[in-house]
């Protein structure tokens, strides 16, 4: 059940000061394992700077950071990686002069070699809608599979924590779907997944716990139900509407 067990990721009175901004206030946040959760928040709400903290890209000016009961909250990036945490932005990150093939070896080669990096290849091209693309350059590829591409080359490390930044920006009603998709199978197969989103259809496809940020504070929490009945909820969106 929920909140019983050792949480994966947890924050705990968590601040950022940007000069005499205060960016992120006090934020207590837990996600627990196999869990999928959405961050949202109006614009300026502190996601983006949550996010980069639970990342590693921006230290805390204060509280703390825990992976599955450690504190990580002074680790670089790269070690928070190694732990089992991965991450897509919001910008693919995929190299575009590649074909789409091999940017996806690139991602496995430090952990698959020989019949087993292609067989993983193959299994990922099939799993992202890819494998008619998959000898196309990256950079041919819509928007959208540009977007799946580099949730491959995520889960290519078989991370425990996938965060992921706005993920269906930019994608077809369609896209965002299948999207979805993807992130319950990964969801099914063990990865926990938080992911800041604005698109409302999508939030209500894959999340089973949300969370509201509003002027870098915890505003809500609850089930996808909660957080849309909660009428404080919509008016801090008015004006704005659920992206």
């Amino acid at each position: 059940m929920l909140g019983l067990e050792t949480p994966i990721l947890e924050t705990q009175g968590l601040d950022k000061w940007f000069g005499g901004l205060h960016v992120t206030n006090q934020v207590n946040f837990r996600l627990d394992p196999g869990e999928i959760h959405c961050l949202i928040g109006p614009n300026g709400a502190g996601k983006s700077t949550l996010f980069k903290l639970m990342l590693g890209e921006h230290m805390p000016s204060a509280g703390r950071i825990m992976f599955e009961g450690e504190e990580i909250t002074a680790e670089p990036s790269f070690a928070r990686i190694r732990r089992g945490i991965s991450v897509k932005f919001q910008v693919p990150g995929i190299f575009k002069e590649l074909r789409v093939r091999h940017n996806l070896e690139i991602a496995l080669q430090k952990r698959l070699k020989g019949d087993e990096l292609d067989a993983e290849i193959e299994r990922l091209l099939e799993f992202l809608n890819l494998y008619e693309q998959a000898d196309k350059l990256a950079g041919a590829l819509s928007h959208g599979q540009k977007q799946w591409l580099e949730i491959g080359m995520a889960v290519s490390l078989r991370p425990k924590l996938l965060l992921l930044d706005e993920p269906t920006a930019g994608m077809t009603p369609d896209e965002t779907h299948a999207t979805g998709e993807m992130i319950q199978a990964l969801n099914a197969e063990g990865v926990s997944v938080l992911a800041v989103e604005h698109d409302m259809a999508f939030v209500r496809q894959i999340a089973q716990r949300v969370t509201v940020l509003h002027f870098g504070a915890v505003f809500a929490q609850g089930t996808i139900e909660e957080i849309v009945a909660d009428d404080r909820v919509a008016a801090i969106y008015l004006g704005q509407g659920y992206d």
